[in-house]
């Protein structure tokens, strides 16, 4: 990504090679690639360093902006917080401030972060729970008992699906919510704590059950 700098403002972002007509002169895409730093700067053309991007999973960003840096040899770009995302639900409005309903007359309601942190922990039990479905038809349709260590995992996740959703429920920040969903590594990288929200149980002895 490049910029166009003319009486030292940025005119414009390029964000691929593209033809260049500056000064009257037409220039190829070619010199994007072609050129030197020294070349491009020369007729005005400096790199842009992007901004670091948030975790849109958080926050909501506001537009890129950008700068010449104080070395007049290249663009920076910076990217802000607007907000942060919503912990709890929002029941959407009109622009008059009436409740938006949908075409059955109910409020528009956007799911806040804790809602879609408690779907995902549904979800996740859900899936451990149903490898297993097999062994309830079972019991019900040949009385052919269910395992302990199966029926020990089972209380198990759904014991770890509460704790993380009373946990999720106890976020009352976004600096809570996202500490509950960060994982702790060590020095090397290896894992050192797992996040309370990923705190699911272990089922490497019973996969052998899996359907």
């Amino acid at each position: 990504m490049w910029a166009l700098i003319k009486d030292n403002k940025i005119e414009e972002i390029i964000r691929f090679p593209k033809t260049m007509i500056i000064d009257d002169v037409t220039h190829s895409r070619k010199i994007f690639t072609a050129w030197t730093a020294a070349e491009k700067k020369a007729v005005g053309i400096l790199p842009v360093t992007p901004g670091t991007k948030l975790d849109d999973k958080y926050y909501i960003s506001n537009n890129e902006t950008y700068a010449i840096a104080s070395d007049g040899n290249s663009v920076v770009g910076t990217i802000t917080k607007a907000k942060n995302k919503s912990l709890t639900d929002t029941n959407e409005v009109n622009e008059d401030g009436s409740k938006l309903l949908d075409e059955k007359g109910n409020q528009v309601v956007t799911p806040g972060l804790r809602t879609i942190a408690k779907q995902k922990a549904d979800t996740t039990a859900h899936g451990m729970l149903s490898k297993f479905s097999w062994l309830i038809e079972r019991k019900i349709t040949a009385d052919v008992a269910i395992p302990s260590e199966i029926t020990d995992f089972m209380k198990s996740v759904r014991d770890a699906h509460k704790s993380i959703c009373d946990e999720i429920d106890a976020c009352n920040s976004i600096t809570k919510f996202i500490a509950a969903h960060t994982d702790e590594y060590n020095e090397d990288n290896t894992l050192k704590t797992i996040a309370k929200v990923n705190d699911w149980p272990d089922d490497y002895d019973i996969k052998s059950y899996y359907r």
